[in-house]
């Protein structure tokens, strides 16, 4: 096991996958696995048969994990700047002469 940059609680940004640009609040980790799950992040439908709980079934949106390492520890609940968008974004490519 090794120590992880986000913990329960934290305010986190996403920099990668589907949602990316999005930011919520973890609500659990899965140490073992590196996987966190963020509120309102990597929204999955789950089909759900009836039960005493929900009499008539249906389809349920709820949170899946993303995995660590698409994460970005939000200090104080702060938006990220346009800035820190910029620096997490993927670096434009420099073009390089081909002369041979």
């Amino acid at each position: 096991m090794s120590k992880l940059h986000i913990k329960k609680g934290d305010n986190a940004y996403v920099i990668a996958g589907d949602s990316k640009g999005k930011q919520g609040r973890v609500l659990d980790v899965f140490v073992e696995k590196q996987r966190a799950i963020v509120e309102g992040i990597n929204m999955v439908s789950k089909h759900t048969k009836p039960n005493t709980k929900t009499p008539k079934g249906g389809i349920v949106k709820k949170e899946s994990s993303i995995h660590i390492s698409n994460l970005k520890k939000v200090e104080g609940g702060a938006k990220i700047s346009k800035t820190e968008k910029q620096s997490t974004e993927t670096k434009s490519k420099k073009s390089e002469p081909t002369t041979k």
